[in-house]
């Protein structure tokens, strides 16, 4: 069976970079027509540069006002790619209450604010896909200093399988995605933040059983199955890609 999008059109946030960027580039490649949405806006525009189906908006997740206005002025979506989020590095010991609350509020509430924004316009249609990116950082597995990543995460989770229990008579999908270490500017960042990228690029990789990194294509491949009618039986569920780091 040969997937295809067209016809279709896919919302995706944090779409300048990583995940987000190779979502955004592999549904449009399925012929869905997309809007790339980040709150770097050298960074969405250049995805959607040269690509007919792709059109960059810049956006501030953490902004009601600019959520409900972008999607006010969108046709209807079909697919929503939430992929908007932030890595805190800690115990809890390490986490206040300011780096508890961005944790939520980047990695859930913005799903949230997006998700309840969009659903109306699925309802109304008889049928949509949401794919939230997770982590198998979550309810699925704990790793050391990740306490309020892994919390927040886990929300994610609870979250999708709320949102197909509520929805799922009313022909609307919703699943997570749960990556392992994956190859990214965002991870490379937070590597080079130790002050010995190479020793830290040494340590993730010596814990993944591929011996390897996952790559935001192989990630943006599932958000593609999930997207489209060969996942039309498929919600409430959270996909872990981690290169058996779970096992």
């Amino acid at each position: 069976m040969e997937q295809t999008l067209a016809g279709k059109t896919a919302l995706v946030t944090a779409a300048g970079n990583g995940i987000g960027r190779a979502s955004a580039l592999a549904l449009a490649g399925l012929g869905a027509t997309v809007v790339a949405t980040d709150i770097d806006d050298a960074a969405v525009a250049d995805v959607a540069k040269g690509a007919v189906q792709i059109t960059g908006q810049r956006l501030d997740v953490l902004d009601p006002a600019a959520v409900a206005k972008l999607v006010g002025n969108l046709p209807p979506i079909h697919i929503l790619v939430n992929c908007a989020g932030c890595v805190h590095d800690g115990t809890i010991l390490d986490c206040d209450d300011s780096a508890w609350d961005r944790s939520f509020d980047l990695n859930a509430k913005a799903m949230f604010r997006l998700t309840k924004a969009v659903l109306p316009g699925m309802v109304a249609n008889g049928s949509g896909s949401i794919i939230n990116i997770a982590s198998v950082v979550s309810s699925l597995k704990g790793a050391p200093r990740r306490f309020a990543y892994g919390a927040s995460k886990a929300a994610i989770i609870g979250m999708t399988k709320a949102i197909a229990a509520d929805f799922v008579k009313e022909g609307i999908r919703c699943n997570a995605i749960c990556p392992g270490t994956v190859e990214s500017p965002s991870l490379k960042g937070r590597l080079a933040a130790t002050g010995d990228y190479a020793a830290a690029h040494a340590a993730f990789t010596a814990r993944q059983p591929m011996g390897r990194f996952g790559t935001p294509d192989e990630i943006a491949a599932m958000v593609c199955y999930l997207a489209g009618d060969m996942a039309a039986f498929t919600t409430g569920q959270a996909f872990a890609i981690d290169g058996g780091w779970s096992i």
